[in-house]
């Protein structure tokens, strides 16, 4: 297939130019500048030309599995809902978050996710999804029955992630304990006896299987060549071990120090987008700005809202934080990189034509907005 994207604002590595992108079979084989406007093609009419997103941690397809507390919904009309509002979203390629580990049997997280992957093989091979999906492997390392619920994963040609939670209260995520019980009790319905009893009970777990839980999903990693990532480090010694033992990125670090402490190793920081839009954590953590005005966010994640990748882009610009090339870098290249996806995330020769054309909107009441006009993977217009 053979087209060209004409008259637009193309958002490069280091630059934004008004040019024109051609491509063939997928790939991207010629960026120029100038609006080429007698050119046959695509004419942005001139919004912005960026790569398409690379969402590395999302929420999102769990989301649509379990709409409400303990209610399933049927695995393809989930994925399928997901895959259209992530790709609506500018989002070309998806780590599709599963986590596994939890006591509870009622929940997702707590029971086998063989149906979903099976529906997943069968839409992606049927040509039924607009985003190219992949797997990210959530792993509460507390939880008993982490292990064999992760069983279906293994060798899995989707899987390429795997991140190490751990969600005890009154450390990492939960070191406040009192916005911890805000969150189990409004979020989930425990009553304050009940989330006192797991407090008691989850540490209780966690000595008993968090550090060999780790070690083992610390060597599947390595003998697999599975990206590892750390979740919620909030000390430096959360970070150092996360380092020693591969991880290539800290998600959502709780605090300064942790962010601190990852760039010193070497390790990518992932933020939140809703972090950024709303102006810090829901969970009373390190603000994403407060990391990114100190040059300490890498990636940016939607996380829990998919729309949140644009809007974040927007905001980290409209704040005077990042030229538009490093906030768009933070939801393409960098997340690319650092999942070993090198053939995406650029708008650049050789590149995979994953594109989004992009309209910036000034609102009534100040401020503005990003909206996705037109999506393409692989040169293939989806949206």
């Amino acid at each position: 297939m053979n087209m060209i994207f004409k008259n637009a604002q193309l958002v490069l590595p280091h630059e934004v130019v008004q040019g024109s992108v051609a491509v063939h079979d997928g790939l991207i084989t010629s960026v120029d500048q100038g609006p080429a406007l007698h050119a046959h093609g695509w004419d942005l009419q001139g919004d912005y030309l960026m790569p398409g997103f690379v969402e590395m941690h999302t929420d999102n397809f769990e989301r649509h599995l379990m709409p409400r507390p303990k209610v399933q919904w049927a695995e393809m009309p989930a994925l399928l809902a997901h895959d259209a509002e992530v790709a609506a979203s500018g989002i070309t390629t998806v780590f599709d978050a599963l986590g596994v580990g939890d006591a509870d049997p009622d929940s997702l997280r707590g029971s086998t996710w063989d149906k979903v992957l099976q529906v997943l093989d069968f839409a992606q091979t049927a040509h039924l999804l607009r985003a190219d999906h992949h797997v990210h492997v959530r792993c509460e390392l507390p939880a008993p029955n982490t292990i064999d619920l992760f069983q279906p994963f293994h060798a899995h040609p989707r899987l390429s992630l795997i991140s190490l939670m751990d969600h005890t209260p009154g450390q990492r995520q939960w070191e406040n304990i009192e916005v911890a019980r805000v969150y189990y009790t409004g979020k989930k319905g425990w009553s304050n006896e009940k989330f006192e009893r797991q407090v008691l009970h989850a540490a209780e777990l966690q000595a008993r299987y968090a550090a060999p839980h780790r070690a083992y999903f610390v060597n599947y990693c390595h003998a697999n060549h599975i990206a590892l990532a750390s979740h919620d480090d909030t000390t430096a010694a959360h970070v150092q071990q996360a380092h020693a033992e591969g991880a290539s990125m800290s998600e959502f670090p709780t605090t300064l120090l942790a962010a601190q402490t990852a760039h010193a190793n070497g390790l990518l920081t992932v933020m939140g987008g809703p972090n950024v839009v709303r102006g810090g954590s829901h969970s009373g953590n390190v603000s994403a700005a407060i990391l990114a005005q100190q040059g300490l966010l890498d990636i940016v994640s939607s996380d829990y809202v998919p729309g949140s990748l644009l809007s974040a882009v927007v905001r980290l610009v409209d704040d005077g934080i990042y030229s538009l090339p490093q906030a768009v870098a933070t939801v393409t290249h960098n997340p690319a990189l650092a999942t070993g996806l090198k053939d995406r995330g650029q708008i650049a020769v050789g590149q995979r034509a994953d594109l989004i054309q992009v309209r910036l909107v000034d609102l009534p009441q100040g401020g503005r907005q990003g909206v996705v006009r037109a999506v393409w993977r692989e040169g293939e217009r989806v949206i």
